[in-house]
């Protein structure tokens, strides 16, 4: 088998795995969405990469349900499609922005991890919580999975940020080793992103979790406002 066969065969091998365990979070979406009347939702950070099934999965099989809204950090509009160069709301929310994109679910799926710094991933769960009326879902895959889903290595993702960093350079993942594309989030992250941005005065925080081999492999937290 030659070097292309190969990498072809390994990227539909992880596109069908991905894409299972997609279908896995959809279902404890649409399992939490049962207790609301949902009138519209808002993606943040679809991607304008369609070429794997895995891609944009879980809007797609969302979407037929709802008045749909995507986001992104250079416009504002009503597509499905849209470039979300490095995550999308980490920004101020003008008063315009709020009342347009504010939702009844805000919805992102694998983003929050390519929005850059610490500071830009704490902002983003804020704004999150800010645009959302009744209920959010954010996925992210965890830091500590013996696999990185990104460049596929094996366990380098466990290390520490900078080496991790320093080995994705070194195996030409120029782009992923860079923290304002990739900055993968532990467990404890997630738990500090709430303490510190104290959501959970407004926000009834839950996370549950997908398995791959019996391991954790993806976080997914869903914050239900407080009536």
């Amino acid at each position: 088998m030659n070097k292309q066969i190969y990498l072809s065969f390994h990227n539909r091998l992880f596109d069908t795995i991905i894409r299972r365990k997609r279908v896995e979070i959809i279902q404890i979406i649409q399992q939490e969405l049962k207790q609301f009347r949902i009138r519209d939702c808002l993606d943040i950070g679809t991607t304008p990469d369609d070429k794997n099934k895995s891609s944009n999965f879980i809007v797609k099989n969302l979407k037929k349900n709802f008045e749909y809204k995507s986001y992104s950090n250079c416009e504002i509009e009503d597509a499905f499609f849209l470039v979300s160069k490095n995550g999308s709301i980490t920004e101020d929310l003008s008063d315009e922005k709020m009342n347009y994109l504010k939702s009844d679910v805000v919805l992102s799926s694998a983003t929050i991890e390519h929005v850059g710094s610490y500071e830009n991933q704490k902002k983003m769960i804020k704004n999150v919580a800010l645009l959302t009326n009744k209920i959010f879902f954010i996925t992210t895959p965890n830091k500590y999975y013996p696999i990185d889903f990104y460049s596929k290595l094996p366990l380098v993702n466990m290390l520490p940020n900078n080496i991790f960093r320093k080995i994705l350079k070194f195996f030409n993942f120029e782009y992923l080793s860079k923290e304002e594309n990739l900055n993968l989030l532990s467990l404890k992250d997630l738990k500090n992103f709430f303490l510190e941005t104290k959501i959970n005065k407004d926000f009834d925080i839950k996370i549950k979790y997908i398995r791959l081999f019996f391991m954790k492999s993806n976080f997914i937290i869903i914050g239900t406002k407080k009536t």
